[in-house]
């Protein structure tokens, strides 16, 4: 949790860190209509700004982004945000997690397990099974076998950053968790749902 409170953002001197609780300023989140993305990859496209756009747009709280939407009777289990550089994407995701393990919201969320495309880029060549990348990054979970019986939220941050080719058309369905292949296909069946169909990923 202390990875996510601290932060070398705001108005802190040089070299030193803030709280973020301190000096987040609220994103305003909407639904942005992707057909072609929502049919193809089952993802809920939300976009970020620092101001409010038009009126018809109805935003969303970050607290909300796994709800469904007015009229939906299903949450969304995939999310993709979008937004220019620097707008706060990044800051958006420690914020969700920070929420999160301080226990402001999502409380039926059991874990938040945060992955950067810088880290995952390192393991390019490599080989895991989603189990062993789990424990590779997050060694709590070393004692866990089996998650279908927990909500689980997987934030993949920096896609501008990703050096994986991330080939939906290609890659196969990847569903045992214990069985090795390449980081590209673990991410790419976990974008699309099917490596833990019970869980979420954003």
């Amino acid at each position: 949790m202390q990875k996510f409170r601290r932060v070398f953002e705001g108005i802190a001197k040089a070299g030193q860190s803030t709280d973020l609780n301190d000096f987040y300023t609220e994103l305003f989140i909407t639904e942005r209509v992707s057909g072609e993305v929502n049919k193809e990859h089952e993802v809920r496209l939300i976009e970020t700004a620092s101001r409010k756009p038009a009126k018809e747009e109805t935003p969303i709280k970050l607290e909300d982004i796994f709800k469904p939407l007015p009229g939906q009777d299903q949450p969304s289990r995939t999310i993709m945000t979008t937004g220019v550089a620097g707008i706060g994407k990044t800051i958006l995701t420690h914020k969700f997690t920070l929420d999160w393990a301080e226990g402001k919201a999502n409380h039926d969320i059991h874990f938040t397990l945060p992955f950067t495309f810088r880290e995952l880029n390192l393991l390019k060549e490599k080989e895991f099974s989603l189990m062993e990348l789990l424990h590779h990054f997050f060694i709590q979970t070393k004692g866990i076998r089996r998650y279908d019986r927990f909500q689980v939220v997987f934030i993949l941050d920096g896609l501008d950053e990703c050096r994986l080719p991330l080939d939906f058309q290609n890659n196969p369905i990847w569903t045992d968790v214990t069985k090795s292949t390449s980081v590209d296909i673990l991410l790419t069946n976990l974008i699309r749902v099917t490596c833990f169909p019970p869980l979420a990923s954003g």
